[in-house]
């Protein structure tokens, strides 16, 4: 049975927005799922080794001795510091990969009417490789500048706290619109830019709200995955401690540690590449909304048929 098309390029008010979203995951998630774990596949094995360096190298140190002249050996700090380095890299480029497949796949998504081909998907990235990798570092920019600004922000109290997160909605939408700019129209990265600021000022509000809501959500979706490896991990616990079983030292410990905080951080990114997709329908809508390309292409063919 062929799964209903979902028209992203329609002029919805918010709650329609935020329907044609989930509507959109409803039907297109296993087949969005499946390209993204082929996508990702070496994100994810490189993750789960940074996940168990990190998780060795700080069991390490809990177990240590750190009386003087006792287990002073620096294989645990390297340990932490290799695991840290790698999983700085593996963000940065799953965060790559998360916009441009997420963004691509929509484009794709949108022009087939739904018949998303892998390839098709995978050219329109390589194409648009250039303006990636440079969005991708003034993204790293903007961000530096937002931590910047919430660090003085923060010592403001309650209001301080909303700009922070008025902040935090707003470049997340300017991101994921500008990025999805790339794709839809093939723009170059200063149209793009230029485009994604018109689009998140010109719906401010929609945008801030929209942000907050698919946060939360996405947020929900994030702790349901997370939720059964989080309660076999805390059981697992539990009966250790009552059976006086050395976690520090235990080497299946490890072993469900490590999984368990690869399983959080691949959460959180999936949860990351949900929320471009999210983006991505808000973009569809804007763009309809300012521009009509749809409903005057619908208009002109009732034309053509009578």
């Amino acid at each position: 049975m062929n799964k209903p098309y979902i028209e992203l390029r329609n002029r919805n008010d918010f709650g329609d927005t935020i329907n044609t979203y989930f509507l959109f995951l409803k039907y297109n998630y296993k087949k969005y799922t499946s390209l993204y774990l082929r996508y990702n596949a070496i994100s994810i094995i490189l993750l789960i080794v940074a996940s168990y360096l990190l998780v060795t190298g700080f069991m390490g140190l809990a177990s240590r001795d750190f009386r003087f002249g006792m287990n002073n050996d620096g294989n645990q700090t390297i340990y932490l510091i290799v695991g840290a380095i790698i999983l700085f890299l593996i963000l940065f480029i799953t965060a790559l990969i998360n916009y441009s497949f997420s963004s691509s796949y929509m484009a794709e998504y949108v022009n087939t009417t739904g018949e998303v081909e892998s390839n098709n998907v995978w050219q329109n990235i390589k194409r648009n490789l250039g303006s990636i990798i440079l969005f991708i570092f003034i993204g790293i920019g903007l961000y530096i500048g937002y931590a910047i600004v919430s660090i003085i922000f923060a010592f403001i109290p309650l209001i301080g706290m909303l700009i922070q997160y008025g902040l935090s909605f707003l470049l997340a939408a300017f991101f994921g619109l500008s990025f999805m700019a790339i794709f839809s129209e093939n723009k170059g990265l200063s149209n793009a830019l230029s485009e994604g600021w018109s689009f998140t000022f010109s719906s401010f509000g929609k945008v801030i709200l929209y942000g907050l809501v698919i946060g939360i959500l996405n947020l929900m979706i994030t702790f349901l995955i997370i939720s059964i490896p989080g309660f076999i991990i805390g059981i697992y616990v539990y009966f250790s401690l009552e059976s006086n079983v050395d976690l520090a030292t235990n080497v299946f410990a490890s072993v469900v540690f490590t999984l368990g905080f690869a399983m959080l951080l691949l959460s959180f990114i999936y949860s990351q590449a949900l929320s471009q997709i999210a983006y991505s329908v808000l973009y569809y809508n804007i763009f309809e909304e300012k521009n009509n390309v749809f409903l005057i292409k619908k208009i002109e063919q009732i034309g053509i048929n009578e």
